[in-house]
């Protein structure tokens, strides 16, 4: 086990499920820390300076949500939520109230890893300033300088449609909520117009997309959000 991993604080209260990702984890390199309560989590939090923090919502003394609004107080840490709750109104209040990732039991080892590489690269890009920047593929876009190549080629966009891309490029490899989109691009009196986002998203996968039927950048997490690829094996 790896003792300069990064470490991961593990909120469960199912012995099973921590016992399983003590293991699998820590052959992966990660450093464990645990706890089973939601009051606990946030002391660990705190005085652990974990790199990350994996949560579930149903905790005995309290409500996941509510470690999430707490520690979005004062950290920026990768929280990646890990819960049985599959439905997703569960999902968008996880993720709108400040998590990075939801995925949901049971599930695999492989896909967790994969979320947790992207969580960590995602916090590591905004820290040294280099989100600005996205380069994956056939696709660059430099925020910047307001620029968007696909194959060494410009591609034009409108202000709309490329506020739309910053947005998901600033969370790149994280699900960002259709609300928060909203928000971000058309501000807080348009977060019930989902109907901006469909139109806007289509025009912008034609733009930049292949043209394959499946996207390969703007991937859809339905029913929640949208989620900018960010590289790698996780897709």
């Amino acid at each position: 086990m790896s003792t300069d991993g990064p470490k991961v604080l593990v909120v469960e209260d199912e012995q099973e499920i921590r016992r399983f990702l003590r293991v699998s984890l820590g052959h992966s390199g990660y450093r464990l820390v645990e706890t089973a309560s939601a009051k606990d989590a946030v002391l660990q939090a705190a005085t652990q300076q974990p790199d990350l923090m994996i949560l579930d919502l149903g905790l005995p003394d309290g409500d996941g949500l509510d470690v999430i609004r707490e520690v979005r107080q004062w950290s920026a840490m990768p929280i990646v939520v890990l819960s049985a709750r599959g439905q997703e109104q569960d999902k968008v209040r996880a993720l709108d109230e400040g998590a990075d990732d939801y995925l949901t039991k049971p599930f695999s080892v492989g896909e967790l890893l994969a979320r947790l590489r992207v969580a960590l690269r995602h916090a590591a890009q905004s820290s040294d300033g280099k989100a600005a920047i996205y380069d994956v593929g056939d696709l660059r876009v430099d925020v910047a300088s307001r620029q968007v190549h696909v194959r060494n080629k410009e591609v034009h966009l409108t202000p709309t449609e490329f506020r739309l891309l910053a947005t998901l490029v600033k969370h790149a490899g994280k699900v960002v909520t259709h609300r928060q989109l909203l928000k971000e691009v058309w501000g807080p009196q348009s977060v019930q117009e989902t109907q901006y986002l469909r139109v806007y998203m289509a025009a912008l996968r034609q733009k930049i997309e292949s043209g394959d039927s499946v996207p390969r950048y703007l991937l859809t997490e339905p029913g929640v959000g949208y989620r900018l690829y960010s590289g790698g094996a996780e897709r």
